[in-house]
């Protein structure tokens, strides 16, 4: 915590100990009937921005935890939305900080899957639970539209504003659909400029969007229009709510792993397709005969050439000189390893040399390899050298939407003082989470007065302002890193906000409807459930199947969070949704 944040809460806390007001409305609110639509619109002109007077001697307020303040003027809750909003801010930025303190010291894998995107959804998971915790169940439902505006605002805000602005700070020119790091020569080419991600970064956006089933399952009973079902599907919606969310944690454990395997199997398919380049190159025939097949008096002479001892056999030196030679600039490649993994392939009789008769059968086989993944075209004379090259170039691609090796296998480097760096991240998320489960109830309840004072929906403000402080420091870092202009950085921030989103889905959504479903409120938020559902799906099948978005993608997510905003307002107060 920096000096001016610690002096600033100190100063605050201070001043709302002796702050001479209240804080929670008890005027009279609609009545719980009032909360069940029965499909028709009865709003005429809703009177939004409407002020009602600053002051009201009729209406009064209660304190939270007995001390924090409280108004009943609109100008009063602004500053303390203000206020309050900055403190969540701060126990986001403590957490999100914390949680890279404690990635450092322990890598990634449990802290990094399972804990980091937690911590992440933290202030969001906390804003929700309070929103539907305080006083009476008609209470409750009232401030709850809080806790629901904010779900919708996160998810929005992220998919959309953050994405596009991600898209702009981090283009690069774009060649063969993949982005030049750190060059931008083109200005902002609508074409020819912007981001590309790995193939891991497509698996993010696939689940993100399978992620929004639950809200799919609980919103089911509303679309057939039943009433008596509506408590049986939120507690279904909630089991399988918590099983996606324990799923998308499990993965996240073994993401690195399986990154790792998959990583290393793509590097020896390169080492595959260059040795048949090289063999290719060198060869003194076809490699294919007139019908077709592998030529095996060829595939012989060339195991000749690389013999340097001319003893019959190739030992694991003179595979090692091949590779060298071959010169794989492509790829960081480990040559023991490649050495090793040939004479997997090639070594039947396990003597750690590679006879004549091996050398061919092997090379006969990685041909076959070669043809079904090229999609060769078996004639003798085009046949041969066509899908030996695109079987090449297909396995390169491949190797690029991996990403780089660091993705994947990072590893934790030595750090100075760990039990200090370890009490430092410890400290900074008791921090982030104490300040987050004190101010989340007074942070409600400022926006439930205000949206009484002025007849705003509570809705919108939590839609709009909330998901500034709650997801901030996720936005500043997502911009931060995506400037940095490298496919890394770009995967690593796209994968980012596609994760934050999905644990919105998950385990906020988890968190709201065990509120609902214990407290027995009424789900209305069909609007809201497809604001969701819309944002979700398009951006989800967007970035699902490509890994190149141009500078003129940034603007379809850009024109998402207007006509979701607009969305929300026609169906709930023209055609009366809820």
């Amino acid at each position: 915590m920096t000096a001016k944040n610690f002096l600033f809460l100190i100063f605050f806390t201070s001043c709302l100990s002796s702050f001479p007001s209240h804080a929670r409305f008890t005027a009279t609110r609609p009545s719980p009937t009032a909360l069940v639509s029965d499909g028709v619109s009865t709003v005429e002109n809703p009177p939004y921005l409407l002020l009602k007077p600053l002051v009201s001697a009729e209406e009064t307020c209660e304190q939270s935890y007995g001390f924090l303040p409280c108004t009943t003027t609109a100008l009063g809750n602004l500053f303390l939305i203000l206020v309050y909003g900055y403190l969540m801010y701060l126990a986001a930025t403590y957490l999100s900080n914390g949680s890279e303190l404690l990635l450092e010291i322990l890598g990634p894998g449990i802290v990094g899957g399972l804990f980091l995107p937690m911590l992440g959804a933290l202030p969001d998971a906390m804003l929700i639970l309070v929103s539907g915790l305080s006083g009476t169940a008609e209470t409750a439902q009232s401030q709850v539209s809080v806790g629901m505006g904010l779900l919708a605002g996160s998810t929005v805000m992220l998919l959309t504003l953050i994405w596009g602005s991600c898209v702009i700070v981090g283009k690069c020119d774009l060649r063969d659909s993949f982005a030049v790091d750190g060059t931008n020569t083109k200005g902002f080419s609508l074409t020819e400029t912007g981001v590309s991600t790995d193939i891991w970064t497509c698996y993010a956006a696939r689940i993100m969007a399978i992620s929004v089933f639950p809200f799919l399952i609980v919103q089911l009973p509303q679309v057939l229009h039943s009433t008596s079902g509506r408590h049986l599907a939120v507690l279904i919606a909630l089991i399988v709510s918590v099983l996606m969310l324990i799923s998308y944690c499990v993965y996240q454990v073994f993401q690195p792993w399986i990154q790792r395997r998959r990583l290393a199997f793509v590097k020896h398919k390169h080492v595959i397709s260059g040795i048949l380049r090289h063999l290719k190159m060198h060869s003194f025939g076809r490699l294919l005969t007139n019908d077709g097949e592998p030529n095996t008096e060829i595939i012989k002479k060339l195991f000749e050439t690389i013999d340097e001892n001319h003893d019959g056999a190739l030992s694991p030196t003179e595979l090692r000189a091949l590779i060298i030679g071959i010169r794989f600039e492509e790829i960081d490649l480990d040559k023991d390893d490649a050495v090793r993994k040939v004479l997997e392939d090639f070594d039947t009789s396990r003597d750690s040399l590679v006879q004549e008769d091996e050398f061919v059968r092997g090379i006969t086989k990685w041909i076959y390899e070669a043809k079904q993944i090229g999609g060769a075209d078996l004639e003798s004379n085009s046949g041969t050298y066509k899908f030996i090259d695109d079987f090449h170039h297909q396995t390169k691609r491949e190797h690029t939407l991996l990403g780089p090796e660091e993705q994947s296998d990072e590893v934790v480097e030595s750090v100075e003082n760990p039990r200090w760096i370890s009490f430092k991240a410890v400290l900074m998320l008791l921090l982030g989470t104490i300040i987050a489960a004190a101010f989340a109830d007074p942070l409600v309840d400022a926006v439930d007065n205000f949206s009484a004072a002025t007849s705003i929906p509570s809705f919108f403000i939590s839609f709009i302002a909330l998901p500034l402080a709650t997801n901030s420091s996720e936005a500043v870092s997502a911009i931060i890193f995506a400037s940095r202009k490298k496919q890394r950085t770009a995967s690593l921030t796209f994968s980012e906000l596609y994760g934050a989103v999905t644990m919105n889905n998950v385990l906020c959504l988890s968190v709201f409807l065990a509120l609902v479903y214990v407290r027995g409120l009424t789900w209305d938020f069909s609007s809201e459930v497809l604001v969701i559902l819309i944002v979700c799906l398009v951006m989800g099948a967007f970035a699902s199947f490509r890994t190149s978005f141009p500078l003129w993608t940034c603007s379809v997510a850009y024109i998402l969070y207007p006509f979701s905003l607009g969305l929300v307002y026609v169906l709930d107060y023209v055609f009366g949704w809820s």
